[in-house]
């Protein structure tokens, strides 16, 4: 008798809103989370921001990163993309792809799920291909892109001390 596989959890995406800074905030307001991003939260204000510029990227490129919602319509984090910024690193002019989920939803299938979501979106916005930047040691999100289908290239190292971080490419 052979068991079938699981059924991708139900994901929704949203335009992130006001409320959904808090909610990013108290998801991430743990240091397994932010392990590989400095080991703490921000402030709540750089999250009230970071969803305000999220919105504004939603409304002139197509997409952004956005909150994602469990069958229930709970926040379990963000995936989505934008536009990598000018840095001293990292693949500068590329478009970012990411996801951030809370502890609680971790190893259920979401930011598979959710990021699936995200690249059917993007490429209904035009855009040709993604990067994700995972820190080498963070295994569960290379995991991820791997299922995305994205293949490792270069690495670098960030801003973070002794940080190293491996490219993955993806053509859509």
């Amino acid at each position: 008798m052979s068991i079938a596989p699981a059924a991708p959890p139900v994901v929704q995406l949203r335009v992130p809103t006001d409320e959904d800074a808090v909610a990013w905030h108290r998801a991430f307001d743990d240091p397994e989370v932010m392990r590989f991003l400095g080991g703490r939260a921000e402030e709540l204000s750089m999250y009230e921001e970071w969803t305000a510029r999220q919105r504004r990227h939603d409304a002139e490129l197509g997409y952004c990163l956005w909150t994602v919602l469990d069958g229930e319509g709970r926040v379990v984090g963000f995936t989505g993309a934008q536009p990598w910024g000018p840095t001293a690193y990292g693949p500068v002019g590329e478009t970012e792809i990411g996801w951030r989920l809370a502890r609680p939803a971790w190893g259920r299938g979401y930011a598979t799920a959710a990021a699936r979501l995200t690249l059917e979106r993007l490429r209904a916005a035009g855009v040709e291909r993604v990067v994700a930047a995972v820190d080498i040691l963070n295994d569960r999100s290379a995991a991820v892109a791997r299922r995305l289908g994205m293949e490792p290239a270069e690495t670098f190292t960030t801003s973070l001390p002794g940080q190293e971080v491996r490219v993955f490419r993806l053509e859509l």
